[in-house]
């Protein structure tokens, strides 16, 4: 009851200030690009074919208009509170439809990871060097958020109906989307070896495409950690962050000192990982003597926690693997997990929009670390993976457009190396794709267990948006 009221007393403040709010106010986003921004080699647009060298700053000024337009926020949604709330709360199962093709990975360590292709039918019309474009979706999601499908059914709808006309994969964590566990594991926004091993198998089954980053939330982190440890072997030639939580600790910290960031947000989000755990319980448990068995077993005792309980309880033990987990308390997994002390590691083309009135993440580092490969954007309002705007007769998200255009620039226009990253992948005597230089993790297809996928419906128990 005490949440409802939050939650209303927000909707009754979000109404009034958007009758206060000026019209005169600044909307324009601010767009941070390093001293040295990078020289990238694009494709001229005259249709010669020849190439040219254009910096970062430049492409993304003359072929990216919209990541400098005004984000205007429906008149109802004033506010980043207003924001979230719609983007866990609304209805949005008539909006972007989408389906998949669904396949399963079965990985060394026992687990299981479940990758989501889109078009559903896998289109092998389309050319083999189609871009691809690789999704890691928010907290405890998958290929059904609305925030997935915003982008997706436009990006892989085809290009003689408005699309880019582009594969697509989302790569769902373990125990997400109806992924089974099958390992004493879950996952965490830190440990990055399951999308490693994601990207490899990818890689191997489409060598010709560039591969194109875009991740939401959580999600956003484990894909920037990815690029900054494997630096010029990362399998994937870009990446989009959208609401990256950056510095898990300050940001926690943030949501614990205050009212609505304790009781709604945290809570929120802590009260999503103990149902996704508590639905997967029998394969976390199956050895009672185990470590993580037993940290689910304290989790089990916590009611209504806040994310930092659920952490400090469960994922600082059970969020990945050993030498680097189990950690001795949540923020010293925080600490480790962060993301926004590397970027200065990445080294492909790497974009990242937050919005300044996020209740969910209130630290973001605006610097780019220096790097010239980094792009960071801060939008007035959007709130966490929000971002609504009126579109022509419906809700649209302002941040599909400047995704869409990022991805088009990134995966047509800008030419990639064709040398495969990373090292020799091959396949061992019992089938599992490995990689020379990180061969003790292996991943293969489990044979049959392909299937279609509805993306439109959410996973019972669980809040969408998160």
């Amino acid at each position: 009851m005490g949440v409802l009221l939050s939650v209303v007393g927000l909707i009754l403040m979000g109404t009034f200030f958007s009758f206060a709010r000026s019209s005169s106010s600044n909307n324009q986003p601010v767009v941070h690009f390093d001293k040295k921004p990078a020289v990238l080699t694009v494709k001229k647009r005259d249709g010669s074919g020849d190439t040219e060298q254009v910096s970062i700053k430049v492409l993304l000024e003359t072929r990216c208009k919209s990541l400098f337009s005004e984000f205007h926020p429906l008149w109802w949604l004033p506010n980043g509170h207003l924001q979230t709330i719609y983007c866990v709360f609304g209805d949005f199962s008539k909006s972007d439809r989408m389906w998949f093709h669904r396949t399963l990975l079965k990985l060394t360590d026992g687990g299981t990871l479940g990758l989501d292709f889109a078009p559903a039918d896998h289109s092998e019309k389309l050319k083999k060097d189609t871009p691809i474009v690789i999704v890691q979706h928010g907290l405890t999601g998958g290929s059904y958020e609305p925030y997935v499908r915003a982008i997706l059914s436009r990006a892989c709808a085809p290009v003689e109906e408005g699309g880019l006309g582009y594969r697509a994969v989302v790569i769902n964590f373990r125990g997400c989307a109806g992924v089974p566990i099958t390992s004493p594991l879950l996952y965490s926004a830190g440990h990055t070896d399951d999308t490693r091993l994601a990207l490899r198998y990818i890689a191997h089954k489409y060598p010709d495409a560039p591969l194109l980053g875009v991740g939401f939330s959580l999600g956003s982190n484990v894909i920037t950690r990815y690029l900054a440890e494997e630096g010029e072997d990362s399998k994937l030639h870009s990446a989009c962050a959208l609401a990256c939580p950056w510095n898990l600790k300050e940001n926690n910290e943030g949501l614990l000192n205050s009212f609505t960031g304790k009781h709604i947000y945290s809570k929120g989000m802590g009260s999503n990982l103990l149902r996704l755990m508590k639905k997967h319980l029998h394969a976390l448990i199956q050895d009672p003597n185990h470590y993580v068995a037993k940290a689910a077993g304290e989790a089990l005792k916590l009611k209504n926690p806040t994310l930092n309980d659920f952490d400090d309880t469960f994922t600082r033990i059970a969020g990945g693997p050993a030498p680097h987990f189990p950690f001795r308390n949540a923020d010293e997994y925080y600490i480790w997990g962060s993301s926004h002390n590397i970027v200065d590691r990445i080294r492909v083309p790497f974009l990242a929009i937050n919005a300044a009135d996020d209740p969910v993440v209130r630290n973001v580092p605006m610097d780019g670390g220096g790097n010239g490969l980094v792009v960071m954007e801060l939008t007035t309002g959007g709130g966490h993976l929000g971002w609504f705007q009126a579109g022509p007769g419906f809700v649209d998200r302002w941040t599909t457009k400047p995704v869409l255009e990022w991805l088009k620039l990134v995966g047509e226009e800008i030419v990639h190396d064709p040398t495969p990253r990373g090292g020799l992948i091959y396949t061992d005597a019992d089938g599992f794709l490995r990689e020379k230089g990180k061969g003790h993790l292996g991943c293969k297809e489990i044979e049959g267990a392909g299937a279609l996928f509805d993306g439109n419906s959410g996973e019972d128990g669980v809040l969408q948006g998160l």
